[in-house]
């Protein structure tokens, strides 16, 4: 796929998006007057409905617009407000929105069976990965395993259709941007879910990809903001990006354009949300949501539920991340309403509905049907909303000159989070005891006099996201020659690494690299053989940056980091905090 073709469009019948008018969010959305006089959504044109399910096109069409007027953002983001490809809060929220709640919606509806023929014709597929193959997960003691979704939300303009629905029209026909990113890890005993948002601002490396369609080739990029993944080959370049950042496996994607949102927030009734105050989102300069609610709590749909999930000015601080809260808070109430209620029962309302749904997805090709869209979409409907953590990527501001408002990875934290995702430990703190991990055993092969080992010494230091720590491989190299092993050579490759490994490449070697690791005191867990080796290779991770002596871990408690704002699916008393200046 070339930059100027949104994925899942063209050949292979990928990603055809729904036709329809643009309308804004201003209230033209709702002009339209229903039977008792009161605002409904206008209809669309263009989306196709499947045979036999009615001929009102208000419910089942939907399309959501984004306005080019400016961002409602502040602080430290607004600052950087006009870097190249940023979309327009707007069509941000409805990437976002889009992604939860065509997901949950197929979950809890089970609504695939219903036109299986129809909606399998209209499913869309794509690689799942376009980098490194992600090695299998480890099954628990009852031979189960974790899945791991990345829900990706794509802002494409690059076809009339697209264009039809509004926008920042300079991003017309430019790369497509993956402003939505949330992984969904469903524990290996269905107990629990828990979700990652990483912030679109997010500075990292992405790796090579090349374009499955075009075959065309881009190079890995250092210090580039994560949601360019996208416009460089597809979704599996993104899924690529989170695996390089994270070490997590992911099994599936799920790309959703924003068809079909307000008709998907509509049916179930409307959604419970809460502020601590009176609350209208909108400043002196005319930015804003326009949301307008008095304190408490109160059932939002239509256009007043996506000017809540598009609040940044009213909420807690004004930032980005505060509209995330809110959107957790809006998504975990929404689950509760499917959950308890009976207002999706109507055939004809669910018909209408996976219609929406599909029309908006792309999928990665081992999800073949529609049938397999279900049956993924089960083990989501299995996990009570007690056991449901939302949480956001730790992240703290970049301090790099000329980032101004761009996030990194918060050290320590971030890793935390993506260690428990990696080893299905629960976010809510409800994890089972494990036994302690088994330390490898002592090579029997005896070592070699230290001034006989060769070993060459990379840095690595870099595997973290951030800058490498410049001539930290000579000067381990140094520590190395200091405690006798004299035949230690520092290598000018790069190799970023989070963690501090040294490899070996035949067992002879073994007790030779054993003997390089104690002298260092890094834990034998961190020597492994590998074809990939010649001789022994020690990189320097990011864990040991500095220092002459390698760092003793800390105890691993096993806790979601506090920086993650988790929050529980179940909490129905949490209230959204108001950002001073925005009352009545």
């Amino acid at each position: 796929m070339g930059q100027n073709r949104a994925r899942g469009e063209g050949p292979r019948s990928r990603g055809r998006q729904a036709q329809a008018r643009e309308l804004g969010w201003d209230d033209s959305l709702y002009s339209e007057e229903g039977a008792g006089g009161e605002r409904v959504p206008k209809s669309r044109t263009g989306t196709i409905d499947p045979p036999g399910s009615g001929t009102d096109a208000t419910t089942a069409t939907a399309a959501a617009a984004d306005g080019e007027g400016s961002d409602d953002g502040s602080g430290q983001r607004r600052a950087d407000a006009r870097r190249r490809g940023r979309p327009s809060g707007k069509r941000r929220i409805l990437r976002w929105v889009a992604s939860s709640v065509a997901l949950l919606i197929v979950g809890t509806a089970g609504a695939g069976y219903l036109y299986y023929e129809y909606l399998n014709s209209k499913l869309k597929k794509d690689d799942l990965t376009l980098g490194e193959k992600m090695p299998g997960h480890k099954a628990n003691a009852a031979g189960q395993t974790p899945l791991n979704i990345l829900v990706i939300g794509s802002d494409a303009r690059n076809n009339k259709a697209n264009q039809a629905l509004g926008g920042a029209k300079k991003t017309f026909n430019g790369p497509p941007l993956a402003d939505v990113q949330l992984l969904l890890h469903i524990s290996a005993d269905r107990s629990n879910i828990s979700a990652i948002s990483m912030p679109r601002d997010t500075m990292l490396d992405i790796p090579a990809c090349e374009d499955p369609d075009t075959g065309k080739k881009f190079a890995a990029t250092t210090w580039t903001q994560t949601n360019e993944s996208l416009g460089r080959g597809g979704p599996g370049c993104t899924v690529a990006t989170w695996f390089k950042l994270t070490g997590i496996t992911i099994d599936h994607f799920m790309m959703i354009d924003f068809a079909g949102v307000v008709s998907m927030a509509d049916a179930i009734g409307g959604v419970p949300v809460c502020v601590l105050d009176n609350v209208h989102s909108l400043n002196s300069k005319g930015e804003g949501s326009g949301l307008k609610l008095p304190k408490g709590t109160h059932p939002v749909k239509g256009e007043q539920a996506l000017q809540w999930l598009r609040t940044r000015y009213g909420f807690i601080d004004g930032t980005d991340l505060a509209r995330t809260r809110g959107q957790h808070m809006y998504m975990n109430s929404m689950v509760r309403e499917m959950r308890k209620n009976t207002k999706l029962t109507d055939p004809n309302k669910l018909r209408k509905l996976a219609t929406a749904a599909i029309n908006a997805l792309v999928v990665d090709k081992n999800i073949e049907t529609v049938t397999d869209l279900y049956d993924l979409a089960q083990e989501l409907k299995s996990v009570p909303t007690g056991r449901i953590t939302m949480t956001t990527m730790p992240n703290e501001y970049s301090t790099r000159q000329g980032y101004t408002g761009k996030v990194v990875p918060k050290p320590g934290d971030a890793e935390q989070v993506f260690r428990m995702i990696r080893e299905d430990i629960p976010m809510d703190g409800k994890a089972s005891k494990k036994k302690p991990a088994t330390v490898p055993a002592k090579s029997k092969d005896p070592a070699a006099a230290p001034g006989e080992i060769a070993v060459l010494v990379q840095n690595g230091t870099d595997g973290d996201g951030l800058l490498a720590e410049r001539g930290r491989a000579g000067t381990v190299a140094e520590i190395l020659t200091g405690k006798g092993f004299t035949q230690a050579k520092k290598d000018a490759t790069r190799n970023p690494q989070k963690k501090t490994m040294i490899l070996f490449s035949n067992a002879e070697l073994e007790g030779d690299a054993q003997a390089i690791a104690t002298s260092l005191g890094i834990p034998l867990t961190s020597v492994k053989k590998s074809t990939e080796a010649t001789g022994i290779t020690l990189t320097v991770g990011a864990d040991w940056r500095k220092g002459t002596a390698f760092p003793k871990a800390a105890p691993k408690d096993d806790k979601t980091p506090t920086s993650a704002n988790a929050l529980q699916g179940d909490d129905d008393k949490f209230c959204m905090p108001v950002q001073p200046g925005f009352t009545y």
